[in-house]
């Protein structure tokens, strides 16, 4: 078993991203990145947080608009179009979720699709079904990258996606597709789940179940990977695949922590110096 190590390969990006930036500079280029903040989410607080200092790290110029649960949704579209006219910010991103009063569709679609470093805007969701260059949603691209790192071929593999969100699920298949997979996604109303992962070469899991995916799942040499993440009452972090017996099982595996979560931040670095680099040119 081969343990994928999100937490080094991340390391390793966000070290070439810095060399990146520094060739930047003589052009006068610094990448900007500006996030939305709405309401007092721990969780979303801590996001925040780590992108801050990743950004930090890299050396982008970042900014956070800290806002309250009773913001309107008018006051959230006014700071939106104001960083689309920034031009010091090359990437916008609104922490998710949103409070219940706000349409996210609409926040979302105010971005400027050429800022959209989260690629949730329609534009840039309609550019990656077809093929075409655009930016992607962060944690499927984080995917795609430790394939690549892994040396791991995707063409003409059984893919199963469990889970079937706008965020992961849909973008995640969209880009499988892309690199020649063959992919089932299932979801909540998927019939007999374990039918489905059983026959895939690779088994790709993000819906918040803890261990969710157990060994008896998953044919001998799968590989497992894992974007689920929660919190027991222990208050142990796990995944959604049952990590101590898949592993005596798989070929690869993604732990939780430390598997597609770094990545997700890396793939938001990787997206906004992109965007920087289309400023340039």
């Amino acid at each position: 078993m081969t343990l994928i190590d999100g937490k080094k390969l991340s390391n390793k990006i966000e070290d070439e991203i810095s060399k990146e930036v520094e060739s930047l500079k003589p052009k006068g280029i610094v990448p900007g990145l500006a996030v939305i903040l709405v309401g007092d989410d721990p969780a979303s607080h801590t996001y925040v947080s780590m992108k801050e200092k990743s950004c930090k790290k890299v050396g982008f110029y970042s900014i956070v608009h800290k806002m309250p649960d009773t913001i309107t949704q008018d006051e959230i579209i006014e700071t939106i179009e104001m960083m689309n006219n920034n031009p010091r910010i090359d990437g916008i991103l609104v922490q998710l979720p949103l409070p219940k009063h706000i349409d996210t569709t609409k926040i979302l679609e105010v971005i400027d699709p050429k800022k959209d470093v989260d690629g949730f805007h329609p534009y840039n969701m309609g550019r990656l079904v077809e093929g075409l260059d655009a930016f992607a949603p962060c944690t499927p691209l984080g995917v795609m990258e430790m394939f690549k790192e892994y040396k791991i071929d995707l063409e003409g593999k059984d893919i199963c996606v469990v889970g079937a969100s706008n965020i992961v699920g849909k973008p995640m298949a969209a880009l499988l597709l892309n690199a020649n997979a063959t992919v089932t996604v299932t979801h909540i109303y998927t019939k007999d789940l374990s039918s489905h992962t059983k026959k895939a070469d690779i088994v790709i899991v993000g819906v918040g179940v803890p261990s969710l995916i157990k060994e008896d799942m998953v044919k001998d040499e799968a590989i497992v990977i894992d974007i689920g993440i929660n919190k027991l009452e222990s208050g142990k972090l796990v995944g959604d695949a049952d990590f101590e017996t898949l592993s005596k099982k798989c070929s690869y595996i993604t732990p939780v922590p430390g598997g597609v979560g770094p990545m997700t931040i890396a793939m938001l670095l990787k997206n906004t110096l992109k965007a920087a680099q289309r400023r340039v040119k």
